[in-house]
Parts: structure tokens; sequence; C-alpha cells
């Protein structure tokens, strides 16, 4: 039978904290959410690997690395709403829920959304309230929120995703340029956007999120 706690400590030990990320609520949330448990069953064994891993469709869950690091330059709060983009099964969600006071966790694929809420009942995350709906539309009725965290690549921002942001809010995306990718820091100030670089990393840009025109920061 395989040791998934074993394993988790160890996805900490070596692909979170010599990354740098060392805050507690992060590295809490890394050991105790069951990252098995919200991916599809063939892939459970893959599940703590250091890398992407597919869930098909062009669609990934991306790697503890990149995610505890767009968490550390986030900093949620826990008095903070959160929006996730592109939450798949519902690890990113189940991860933020232990920080955040609550989270919305958006999804377009209607079975992996079912999928969510059924994973995130079961850990009892009673905190995040899963909304099936296209990724680009964002959920602005359970809106504004504080922190907004797009889980996959980005060409484009769409502009309704940022109205969905409060003044003095924050948003982290994976700008990709062809095979290469930046991880930035979005600030909401006096209704205008101000971006800071953080790290570099990959991932499928999302559907709706693709590069069009030239974007400007």
């Amino acid at each position: 039978m395989t040791d998934f706690s074993a394993r988790r400590t160890m996805m900490v030990d070596t692909q979170v904290r010599p990354s740098d990320v060392t805050k507690f609520p992060i590295i809490d949330a890394m050991l105790s959410v069951k990252r098995e448990d919200f991916v599809p069953s063939a892939k459970r064994e893959a599940a703590y690997m250091g890398e992407n891993l597919s869930l098909g469709g062009g669609r990934v869950l991306l790697e503890p690395r990149t995610l505890a690091k767009i968490l550390d330059a986030l900093d949620i709060g826990q008095d903070e709403l959160v929006l996730d983009i592109g939450a798949a099964y519902g690890y990113s969600a189940a991860v933020i829920a232990h920080m955040a006071v609550a989270v919305v966790a958006l999804e377009e694929d209607g079975d992996m959304a079912h999928e969510a809420e059924e994973g995130l009942m079961a850990a009892g995350m009673d905190n995040v309230i899963v909304h099936t709906g296209p990724l680009h539309e964002g959920a602005a009725e359970h809106g504004p929120y504080d922190v907004i965290v797009v889980e996959g690549g980005v060409g484009r921002l769409p502009d309704a995703i940022l109205a969905q942001l409060k003044d003095g809010g924050r948003i982290a995306c994976l700008f990709m340029d062809g095979a290469l990718g930046e991880v930035r820091i979005g600030y909401k100030l006096d209704g205008r956007m101000h971006w800071r670089r953080s790290f570099n990393a990959g991932a499928p840009v999302l559907a709706g999120f693709e590069h069009h025109n030239a974007f400007q920061f």
C-alpha cells in the first residue's frame, strides 16, 4: 500500500521548502491536504511528482512548487475571499481554504466540478463553494474578491476577471510566451492594475485566456 502521507511530507521537504516557501499556513496546508484525493484515480500514484500533472484536455494540476510560490507571493489573509479559477478537481481550493475565510472554486468542466464538490465535502472543506461556468467569465455573483488565482497559463487576462477584483486586491497569473512563462502578481489600486514579476514557471494556456493582442501592464 502506498504511503501517501510520507510522499506528502517529501513533497514539502524537497519541492516546497527548497523554493524558499516557509510561511507556516502554506506548509501546514500542503502537509494536510491529501493531494491524491483530488486527482483522477488513475493518476493517484503520480500525484506528488515535481511537475505539472496532466488532467487531459490541455488542463494540468500545477506542480506543488508553482502553487506554493504563488501562495507565498499572494500572502492570503484569514479574512479574505478568494476566487480560484480553473480549480479542476479541487486541490488548489482545498489548500487555499486553509488560509482564507472562503474560496470560490471556479471550474467549467462539469465532471471535474462535480468531483471537486464531492472531494471537498469529504475533506470537510465547508468554506469552499464550487461554481460551474466558463473560466474566462469568472464568478461575479460571489465577488468582488480580495484575491484571484488563475490555475493555468494566461496569454490575455479577460477584463471580466479584473472587474471582479476588489480595489486593493491582488491576482496571480502565469503569463505564457510560447513555451516560457512568468508568474506575475497584479495589484489593483484606484481601478488600475500594477504588475510585479515573481518567478518563472509553465503551464498550458487556459481556454478563453489565449493571447490575441499585446497585453498591457
